[in-house]
């Protein structure tokens, strides 16, 4: 008996550090005035580590690739991770709605949709079958535009002559749409893709060739507002469900209050990231309502090109609509 007793408390003195710890895998550079993801994880740590908690930031690429962060999680090895949305969609494509271009005309536009859809719900009963539950969807910057090396691009037909990295076939679907073209380029190629041409830009938020160290090359930025870039918060569904009451309900109010703080950040973005591209040397141009609208128009043709079942197209699009 008294060894069973020793044997226990060893397991459970070995268990509770690792238990205890909050582990937050993040996916770029603790940088509060460029990143809207690490303003959530900041957000998100600070509440915790008020209430008591132990948190401990894990840097980009720490604890592997997105695929392993993935199953770090599903194991309850990893609490929490800002991951790419594509994990999820992996399991559950209905979260590809958030990546439609022009689906919504900002992020509180987002938020309205997600709520009246019941969207959180919906992908958590697939997702959790992966033992990981979805949080929060978390703006990295504002809306994507078209970034280029040299091309000025204001209108569709600017960009006939270009070739643009593409993260997927939906994306190079849209890219033809426009009259343009594009190839898939990992993330870790598209500098020396830039500097030799092998691509003429890419599609993402302002804060990005700034982040990445990108403005000795790229010189022209579109404010076009294509997509609202996101990252999803996912984490380990045993250690969610196996927190006290207490805990799950300090964990719940510390989303809340990460998801205002990347809101309100969001809001200030907006103009400091442009303004922050010029200082750079990179020339801004601020597409107006109708030129906005002609990518707009092309862009709906793309939405049934496979990215996700036509079905869930139509729900999010109904979402859309209903909450603009």
């Amino acid at each position: 008996m008294k060894l069973k007793a020793f044997t226990l408390i060893a397991l459970m003195a070995m268990a509770a550090p690792a238990s205890a710890e909050v582990k937050i895998a993040l996916d770029t550079k603790p940088d509060l005035e460029t990143s809207g993801s690490y303003n959530w994880a900041h957000t998100f740590a600070e509440t915790l580590k008020k209430a008591g908690m132990d948190v401990r930031e894990m840097p980009r690429g720490a604890v592997g690739n997105e695929s392993e962060k993935f199953d770090q999680l599903s194991t309850g090895l990893l609490e929490v991770s800002l991951s790419d949305v594509r994990a999820v969609a992996q399991v559950d494509p209905f979260i590809y709605g958030v990546r439609l271009p022009y689906i919504f005309d900002d992020m509180a536009h987002m938020d309205r949709a997600v709520e009246k859809g019941k969207v959180f719900d919906r992908i958590n009963e697939v997702i959790g079958k992966q033992d990981v539950t979805l949080l929060a969807l978390v703006p990295i910057g504002p809306s994507s535009g078209i970034i280029t090396t040299t091309a000025v691009v204001r209108k569709p037909a600017d960009m006939a002559d270009l070739r643009m990295r593409a993260l997927d076939d939906a994306q190079i679907a849209m890219y033809k749409a426009w009259g343009s073209s594009g190839t898939i380029v990992p993330w870790g190629e598209v500098p020396a893709g830039l500097q030799t041409g092998v691509i003429d830009g890419y599609l993402n938020s302002p804060f990005v060739p700034i982040m990445f160290g990108q403005t000795d090359f790229v010189k022209n930025f579109s404010d076009a507002g294509v997509i609202i870039p996101l990252r999803a918060v996912i984490v380990s569904k045993q250690w969610y469900d196996g927190l006290s009451d207490a805990d799950r309900t300090t964990v719940d109010a510390a989303v809340k209050k990460a998801n205002m703080a990347t809101r309100e950040w969001l809001d200030k973005a907006a103009t400091s990231s442009l303004a922050a591209l010029e200082a750079k040397g990179v020339t801004v141009q601020r597409l107006n309502k109708d030129e906005r609208a002609a990518f707009r128009d092309l862009s709906r043709s793309v939405y049934n090109s496979g990215l996700m079942p036509e079905d869930d197209v139509k729900v999010w699009s109904e979402l859309s609509d209903s909450t603009r």
